[in-house]
């Protein structure tokens, strides 16, 4: 069987990143460390799946592609609505509700790749 471990995103700005997905989505980090003296790897989150974060010293600049999310489920969709513009973060998009048991919204990370908050009823 195979098991889904983690995404991967290359990053411009490691603090910025860091920042953002420990303190606007809650993830703690789960390993850290330098690879060939000029590349940092940070793991974030818990359980079986995590988010790979890769800064790349003088890398070259990486765009994202529109069609890409990564969702995180929450337990209030509008408690972390207002979370998120108390941060000066604006939404992207949304709140979209497609069902009777299914809200969510979008943001942008740093670097831009939409951050999908999901309340599931």
């Amino acid at each position: 069987m195979k098991q889904f471990v983690h995404a991967t995103i290359q990053v411009k700005d490691l603090e910025k990143s860091l920042a953002f997905y420990q303190d606007i989505v809650g993830l703690p980090i789960a390993r850290q460390f330098v690879s060939g003296g000029d590349t940092e790897i940070v793991f974030l989150g818990e359980g079986e799946t995590l988010v790979e974060l890769i800064y790349i010293e003088g890398g070259e600049d990486t765009s994202i592609g529109n069609g890409i999310a990564l969702g995180f489920g929450v337990n209030s969709l509008d408690e972390t609505m207002d979370f998120v513009k108390d941060k000066g973060i604006e939404i992207h998009s949304g709140p979209f509700e497609p069902n009777p048991t299914t809200r969510f919204f979008y943001v942008l990370d740093p670097d831009g790749l939409k951050i999908q908050f999901i309340e599931q009823k």
